[in-house]
């Protein structure tokens, strides 16, 4: 595995890199908006005069880039201290504490400790789907959150797997990466969804109003060239390396020593890791998402690519599908039978 080891180091510089790049370039990327629009905005009238809407926009640009930078830096500022709020109500997760789910946070302290690394924060979705994601940038906001029928479909050694994958997408700082772009995403789609909502607004009372009509149809304009956008940020964040997963497999088996709970593991969680209403953002995050973006494009790598990788990379034989056995109850990482405190206590709430 010294080669695994080689591998991770550059993966983790890599995306320490790539983290100060799109922090250095999604500025330059909004600028750039700004400038469309105010080149859309300038042609408007019945003559166009392609020279004044390029000066037009070169004047925005000049006289308020202080303003569009500072509301760039107060929008990352607030989603860089808020993004674990925003991330449990994407996924309608909750938290929860060693006392509630002591198996389940011991499987994850024991790893932690066995790295040398801080224990992250631990949540949980109420769902069937299998299926698992860490989040956070730093010590202080670094969560692993999993789906109970995750928990109770795989063995401990399975689950075990699967936690050390996520610990190793924290350590090679993939979810700061992630985290950066989706920031950056939301900000240009909120934009766009703003525009949206204003020109349905003018489209309403500008029938018999001409100027209005034609406020109408500039700002169809900025709506085209904001959509255009948000797309550009879409394709930064899918050009991110999906080498990520393969990487995150390697370093579980580093942590763990056990290639054939990992390869298991995915087998469980392929074909059932969709979790109901959970956004695009989410499914990039999690070990397995089946979802294409775009609907054209794969964001993860085929679950039997991946299992192919980790047995050539360890010599251990892949699992025979047919004959994956179900996991008995006694075995499993976490029992069904285990009480959820969160659950009864919604249950005891609805019945007040």
């Amino acid at each position: 595995m010294a080669l695994a080891s080689s591998g991770l180091k550059t993966h983790i510089w890599n995306n320490n890199l790539k983290s100060l790049a799109l922090l250095a370039g999604y500025p330059f990327l909004i600028m750039g908006i700004v400038w469309a629009c105010g080149f859309v905005m300038g042609m408007a009238g019945d003559n166009v005069d392609l020279a004044y809407a390029a000066a037009n926009a070169h004047g925005l640009i000049a006289g308020f880039w202080p303003l569009i930078v500072t509301g760039i830096l107060i929008w990352f500022v607030i989603a860089w201290f808020s993004h674990t709020k925003m991330v449990r109500n994407l996924a309608h997760s909750h938290p929860v504490t060693r006392k509630e789910e002591l198996e389940l946070y011991n499987l994850l302290e024991n790893l932690c400790i066995s790295q040398g690394m801080v224990t992250p924060r631990l949540e949980i979705i109420e769902t069937h789907a299998r299926n698992a994601f860490a989040s956070g940038v730093n010590d202080k906001t670094y969560t692993v959150t999993v789906t109970r029928g995750l928990m109770n479909s795989l063995a401990k050694d399975e689950l075990e797997g699967v936690l050390a994958h996520e610990l190793t997408h924290i350590i090679n700082r993939d979810v700061r990466l992630l985290i950066v772009t989706i920031i950056f995403t939301g900000m240009v789609g909120f934009a766009a969804q703003m525009v949206w909502s204003s020109l349905r607004h003018g489209f309403v009372y500008s029938r018999n109003d001409r100027k209005k009509g034609g406020g109408a149809l500039i700002m169809l304009g900025i709506l085209i060239v904001l959509w255009i956008g948000y797309l550009a940020t879409l394709l930064m964040r899918f050009a991110l390396s999906r080498s990520r997963e393969y990487m995150a497999d390697a370093g579980a088996i580093e942590m763990t020593k056990n290639p054939d709970a990992m390869m298991r593991a995915l087998l469980r969680i392929a074909g059932k890791d969709k979790i109901p209403a959970a956004p695009a953002d989410i499914g990039l995050m999690c070990i397995e998402n089946r979802t294409p973006f775009l609907g054209l494009f794969a964001t993860h790598p085929p679950i039997e690519s991946r299992i192919k990788a980790l047995s050539n990379l360890t010599g251990a034989p892949v699992p025979d599908t047919n004959s994956l056995p179900p996991v008995p109850a006694d075995e499993r990482g976490i029992p069904s039978s285990t009480p959820n405190p969160w659950l009864m206590a919604k249950r005891h709430n609805q019945k007040c």
